[in-house]
C-alpha cells in the first residue's frame, strides 16, 4: 500500500553552502505539502541509530561524521505518490548520474555529500518521519 507522505533531511553540506531555501522552493513547486519541517543538529548517538542499516558498511563512520559536522533540515512531506516522486525529483545519489534540474544535480557536490536524504520506501517514510518528528509536529 503506497501513502502520500514521505521524509527528507537537507544534509549538512547543502546547509552549510545556503541551499535550504532554493532545495524547499523546489519541493514546495513540485507539488509536496510540507506537513513538518525543522531545523536541527544530529548527534552522533542519532546518526549512528538513523543509519544504523549501513552499520556494517566501510563508509560508516564518513557517514556519521558528515552527518554530524552541522545542522540538517528535517522535513515530513505530502503528496500522492510521495515516496516515488521524491525519489525522482532528488535523483541519483551520484550528482554525476543524476537528472539534469534533480535537487542533486542542482546542489549535490559528491556521492558522499549529496546535499539531501529521501526515504526510500513508504515503511522507510514511517520510521524515519517518526524518528525526527512526534505525532504533534505533524500536520
Amino acid at each position: 500500500m503506497t501513502t502520500n507522505r514521505t521524509f527528507t533531511m537537507i544534509k549538512p553540506d547543502a546547509v552549510e553552502n545556503g541551499h535550504i531555501g532554493a532545495i524547499l522552493e523546489k519541493i514546495t513547486a513540485a507539488g509536496f505539502r510540507i506537513v513538518a519541517l525543522k531545523k536541527t543538529q544530529l548527534t552522533v548517538r542519532d546518526a549512528e541509530a538513523f543509519y544504523s542499516v549501513h552499520s556494517e558498511r566501510p563508509f560508516f563512520g564518513e557517514l556519521v561524521t558528515f552527518m554530524t559536522r552541522g545542522p540538517i533540515v528535517a522535513a515530513v512531506l505530502e503528496k500522492e505518490n510521495a515516496v516515488n516522486d521524491f525519489r525522482t525529483l532528488i535523483g541519483a545519489t551520484n550528482p554525476a548520474e543524476a537528472s539534469e534540474g534533480t535537487i542533486r544535480k542542482l546542489y549535490a557536490t559528491s556521492m558522499g555529500e549529496n546535499a539531501v536524504h529521501g526515504s526510500d520506501s513508504d515503511e522507510n517514510a514511517a520510521i524515519e518521519s517518526a524518528f525526527h518528528f512526534s505525532q504533534r509536529e505533524i500536520f
